[in-house]
């Protein structure tokens, strides 16, 4: 079974509300044959299309491989924040790699930030960018924690977008019951997913990269020259990037040792009305401090879309009641909202939860890993790795740095273990632990 056709029809966007409010693009034609190029890239979420982009207006010839269509995966069914930091917050980083370590990474992440803000101006993109992100807490504990994270991003990171809020302030942003405080990041966004993908596929076009879509690479053949086979071609490339993230499958055993593939779920109600007002008093994003975080955010036609509840595996469980039980929990008086779209897509995380890049031959880089972090980190990644092919691998070199642990058992049995890991982060969840 492959993950990349276990939930969706081929070549078929979700039916997600994301898809029913994207700007139509005609899809470029399967590959047809044998070609070639100087760099192939598999995969056309934020990661491939970067990526392409920054190679192609650099000069090089660029082919870049889709099983479906662009913006397919993750990077066009995510919840569409672009939050600041790493995936793990900085006082976790400091341990990690020490001070100057973490305020390197500290400052990649800022990059990832300013270039996602830069390409959708750049190449005007329609993507309903708006600044805010709200990190909501729902013990006395965490916020106490948050406050305290805040005033060492101020004062040790001298970053000042940033707030800490009491109960409040929180509600008056949030109107939940469940929430007792957290801080409010200005420097953070939120924006529409797909569209921004979509937006970052056109821009390809016009740099003269070469789509081959609806075309599934099933093989590398590795060497000086790089043979890519797929179901209806082969490419040779002196370079390939590897922007699959959770749907890489079996093209790289060391790459899936340490990236596990998860399933997330969003639901988009009905459109709201005035009663938007209580779910959220101005157009931020939030994402909550449970261990299988909550984000939520209103779509620019009044509706609430709602993330919530994971699964391990091929298969999507009933979606509508895996996303209701969380967001009855935060908003109870939505309990029997009717839910006009629901959808789930495949991510990846890593056992630290920051992003895997690596170099994993002379001639072969990869990026994924981005666990819930992505629209920022993987626009960012690619970014990096068009860099280094394009011989500055500075940027690409500190990430590849961060210390990557495998999944106990490897690719063969890392699903059942983290299932067991993550049954007992969502018990403590439920017993506010």
């Amino acid at each position: 079974m492959n993950l990349l056709y276990s939930n969706d029809s081929q070549g078929a966007f979700p039916p997600s509300w994301y898809a029913a409010t994207a700007h139509a693009r005609e899809p470029a034609a399967q590959l047809r044959g044998d070609t070639k190029a100087d760099v192939c890239i598999i995969g056309s979420g934020y990661t491939g299309l970067s990526a392409a982009l920054h190679l192609a207006e650099r000069g090089f010839d660029v082919a870049l491989i889709e099983a479906h269509q662009a913006g397919f995966g993750a990077s066009g069914r995510n919840g569409g924040q672009l939050g600041s930091g790493q995936r793990m917050e900085q006082d976790g980083l400091e341990k990690l790699v020490g001070e100057d370590g973490a305020l390197r990474l500290w400052q990649l992440a800022e990059d990832a930030k300013d270039l996602v803000k830069g390409l959708i101006s750049k190449h005007n993109i329609d993507c309903h960018l708006k600044p805010g992100i709200a990190h909501a807490c729902l013990h006395d504990s965490e916020v106490r924690h948050e406050h305290a994270y805040v005033e060492h991003l101020q004062s040790r990171y001298g970053y000042a977008d940033i707030k800490p809020l009491d109960t409040g302030e929180l509600q008056a942003l949030c109107p939940s019951p469940r929430y007792k405080g957290g801080s409010l990041d200005m420097g953070a966004a939120h924006l529409h997913p797909l569209n921004y993908a979509l937006g970052l596929a056109a821009a390809c076009e016009k740099a003269g990269v070469r789509f081959y879509e609806n075309t599934h690479a099933h093989h590398i053949v590795e060497g000086k020259s790089l043979t890519i086979r797929c179901d209806t071609g082969r490419v040779e490339a002196d370079h390939l990037i590897l922007a699959c993230n959770g749907y890489l499958g079996g093209l790289n055993r060391r790459v899936a040792g340490r990236v596990m593939p998860i399933n997330n779920f969003i639901a988009a109600t009905e459109p709201l009305g005035e009663s938007a007002a209580n779910v959220l008093t101005k157009d931020i994003a939030v994402a909550d401090s449970k261990f299988v975080v909550n984000y939520f955010r209103l779509s620019h036609d009044g509706r609430l879309l709602f993330g919530g509840g994971e699964s391990y595996g091929y298969k999507f469980p009933d979606i509508d009641s895996t996303v209701r039980k969380p967001m009855a929990e935060i908003f109870p008086h939505l309990q029997d909202v009717k839910f006009d779209y629901t959808w789930g897509g495949t991510l990846a995380i890593t056992m630290k939860r920051l992003p895997y890049l690596a170099r994993l031959a002379p001639n072969i880089l990869s990026a994924s890993g981005y666990s819930g972090h992505g629209v920022g980190t993987a626009t960012h990644a690619g970014k990096l790795m068009a860099d280094a092919i394009a011989g500055s691998a500075e940027s690409f070199d500190i990430m590849s740095q961060i210390p990557s642990t495998p999944f106990p058992g490897g690719a063969a049995f890392r699903t059942p273990l983290l299932t067991l890991a993550m049954t007992w982060y969502a018990m403590r969840d439920r017993l506010g632990v």
